[in-house]
């Protein structure tokens, strides 16, 4: 078994034991995930904590506000000024959870940012009142998530596995919380790739932005690959925002650890409340909701269709699929100078909608301004909580001479390997032979395997595309 699987298993077998009874299994998430990011950063702050304590208490009667001494002093980020982490806590049983508040409210303001989306309070009350957050307190304290022992790949793994578990309890959409790795070391070698030239050299700055972050596991994912197949020089900067509250603050919190800038993560639905209005970016990775209704937002969405320089003004999909919105949010994103967006769908963005409609008008006004770049037809069953046929779409706004004019249709449903134990509905595999066979497919431009050239635009090349990607 694999590092980050016996942690996980053992992170859930101390939810089980201890919330077993308590909490309904689909609300173990509300108290495992905050407590998995308290013990991670405890692990990082322990060797200073005396010091900042010290700090704190010489300087909070002379500075109105003693972070910067104390972050200059110790040369981190984050901190925490209480005598508490979830160790000392164990120590004081019978004040637990007098003291448990103490520590929360002695993290920097960063941190406690990031847990107060977790809404804690309720869930601690809970605990304390059945007698079992001294218990909870106990079980984490003694498992070690120190960088050094657990690195950032494996707690993103850590962290989709129990977030897998949790989705399936509550039933929740497919895809909604993060994508499997296989498919997103796929997706960001398609849109990298791609630069290669452009992306050598020293003093290279570029942008990375995913409207739809989860955990920021494609993000991290996407700067890791550039700097360990292309240029380990340059310097990746990474831009998210996420609508769930639980995953932004896993998203932060790995950020902040890491040594990335936790504030280019922004709390919110991109389509309704865009946290980067008017901002730019090279490259744009996603993998948005399959079929979730943005009937909540329609209101906002409608009015801004109406703007002829908004982002929806190309044309609205039906309600029940908000998929080919969140495409053109990322198109208003595209640089002048040339941006390329790698974006995971199902088969609806592709196929529904006739003639006229707003999908329909949407995928016209990609293809009439020549964007979209390559589809690739994936294989089925790689989700863990769906077996469906999923897409990967490239867009490119500055094509090579010899794309120009073309989409490139790579049919990979071939190409896979079984896993030899399901993980839900996830039976398959692509492997990293396989993502290399796919990759030189899609970056053989002599001769390219599937050409289609879309002027005139026709409704019919609904139908081509639909013909050329099952074959």
């Amino acid at each position: 078994m694999s590092n980050f699987q016996t942690l996980s298993s053992l992170i859930w077998n101390v939810a089980d034991d201890v919330l077993r009874g308590l909490f309904k299994p689909h609300e173990y998430g509300d108290v495992i995930l905050p407590f998995v990011i308290l013990r991670r950063l405890d692990c990082v702050i322990e060797p200073r904590k005396d010091e900042v304590y010290a700090l704190n208490e010489a300087y909070r009667s002379k500075l109105e506000d003693p972070a910067p001494v104390i972050k200059s002093r110790i040369n981190a980020e984050f901190y925490n000024t209480s005598k508490y982490d979830l160790s000392r806590l164990k120590q004081d049983p019978k004040n637990v959870f007098i003291n448990f508040r103490n520590y929360i409210n002695g993290f920097s303001k960063n941190v406690y940012d990031i847990i107060e989306n977790f809404q804690l309070d309720k869930p601690v009350e809970k605990l304390h009142k059945n007698n079992r957050l001294f218990l909870l307190v106990e079980k984490f304290s003694s498992v070690d998530l120190h960088p050094d022992v657990v690195d950032n790949h494996t707690m993103g793994q850590i962290f989709e596995e129990l977030l897998r578990k949790f989705s399936e309890m509550s039933n929740e959409t497919s895809g909604e919380h993060y994508t499997p790795r296989d498919i997103v070391k796929l997706l960001v070698s398609l849109v990298f790739s791609g630069d290669r030239a452009d992306l050598q050299g020293k003093g290279k700055i570029r942008s990375v932005f995913d409207p739809c972050c989860g955990t920021g596991g494609m993000l991290t994912i996407g700067k890791d690959w550039v700097l360990e197949n292309i240029n380990p020089q340059i310097e990746i900067k990474i831009y998210g925002q996420e609508l769930n509250p639980q995953t932004y603050s896993i998203c932060k919190s790995d950020l902040l650890i890491s040594g990335e800038n936790p504030d280019h993560i922004r709390l919110g639905s991109s389509l309704g409340e865009d946290g980067f209005t008017g901002e730019k970016f090279d490259y744009m990775i996603t993998n948005p909701p399959f079929g979730v209704s943005w009937k909540s937002e329609e209101e906002f969405v409608t009015a801004e269709a109406q703007n002829p320089n908004g982002r929806f003004f190309a044309g609205t999909p039906r309600t029940s699929d908000g998929s080919l919105l969140f495409l053109q949010h990322m198109i208003s994103k595209m640089e002048e100078k040339g941006s390329r967006i790698g974006i995971v769908f199902n088969g609806s963005p592709l196929f529904t909608g006739d003639a006229g409609s707003g999908e329909s008008e949407i995928r016209r006004w990609i293809i009439e301004n020549d964007w979209l770049e390559c589809i690739v037809q994936l294989p089925d069953s790689l989700f863990f909580n769906t077996g469906i046929t999923t897409y990967i779409w490239i867009l490119n706004n500055s094509k090579k001479a010899q794309r120009k004019g073309k989409i490139q249709l790579i049919n990979a449903c071939g190409l896979f390997k079984p896993m030899k134990k399901s993980l839900g509905s996830k039976r398959k595999e692509i492997c990293s032979e396989q993502q290399q066979t796919i990759q030189v497919r899609k970056f053989k431009d002599r001769n390219l395997p599937a050409r289609l050239r879309m002027y005139p635009y026709h409704p019919n090349h609904r139908h081509l595309l639909t013909t050329i990607i099952s074959n």
